[in-house]
């Protein structure tokens, strides 16, 4: 039975990891909830023996993983209207994200380390052309890109640190749990 437990706490451990990955991934590529991935890996740790988390640093931590995941979905709207763009370029920002992520490695045409050409390149440019088709003046039209722009990027920044937070912060303890 010892043996057993001893197994399942390797495997939580296992899988702390993947999802702490798994989440660095989906704070970068959308569709997948990075944020809560690695939240989620803090919670599987804390149900082991030997990692033990206090109950205000998971609330602190599930605050943060709301607030931020709210925030991912509100920052490039308002980079986009605080630089004068419409719901146009928001709708643009998002649809140049997919097609810049997902759809122009699978064509081929952005393939190895240039694939961060479509994921950066992505929004500014489907912000661009939304304002466009929407009517709206050139340089109305690259301002709202650049804010989409800087809004995607804070979002993604915002993400990612907190990922990397507690990806530091479960490693550090599984690492120590053999201790």
């Amino acid at each position: 039975m010892l043996i057993f437990i001893k197994n399942m706490e390797y495997l939580i451990y296992l899988l702390s990891i993947i999802l702490i990955i798994v989440g660095l991934i989906g704070d970068i590529l959308p569709g997948i909830p990075g944020v809560p991935l690695s939240y989620l890996a803090l919670i599987l740790l804390h149900f082991t023996d030997k990692i033990s988390y206090t109950p205000q640093m998971l609330i602190i931590t599930g605050v943060l993983c709301v607030v931020i995941t709210v925030l991912d979905y509100v920052v490039p709207i308002w980079g986009t209207k605080k630089f004068g763009g419409t719901k146009a370029g928001v709708r643009g920002s998002t649809i140049g994200l997919i097609i810049g992520v997902l759809v122009l490695p699978l064509l081929g045409i952005v393939i190895g380390p240039f694939g961060i050409v479509g994921l950066l390149g992505g929004p500014f440019l489907g912000a661009y052309i939304g304002e466009k088709i929407a009517g709206v003046d050139d340089h109305k039209a690259w301002r709202s890109a650049v804010g989409s722009f800087i809004g995607f990027v804070a979002g993604t920044f915002m993400k990612v640190a907190y990922s990397l937070v507690l990806g530091f912060i479960a490693i550090k303890d599984i690492v120590m749990s053999f201790f």
